[in-house]
């Protein structure tokens, strides 16, 4: 447990961080979900507009540290080939 009163703000602190990091996660996985469920309805238009809304969300949760860039352009890759097996 936190001592002194710069530690317990720090733990305060640092649950509020944790906390908010966890939402902005959430947030990137529902719109990958979107992607994915418009993929597999088999609708291109759909998974098109869904994966060009998110890719900066994406983008923007590596700038922040929440994920790796080479694991969201793994993940970003792989979504874009599978939009294009739709097309033909």
């Amino acid at each position: 447990m936190a001592n002194s009163a710069g530690s317990r703000k720090r733990a305060r602190q640092a649950e509020k961080c944790r906390q908010h990091n966890a939402s902005l996660r959430s947030m990137v996985r529902t719109y990958v979900k979107k992607v994915t469920a418009a993929i597999e309805a088999g609708d291109h238009a759909a998974a098109t507009a869904a994966f060009v809304t998110a890719q900066p969300i994406m983008d923007s949760a590596v700038n922040k540290g929440l994920f790796n860039k080479n694991q969201v352009a793994r993940n970003k890759s792989r979504l874009n080939a599978r939009i294009k097996l739709l097309a033909a």
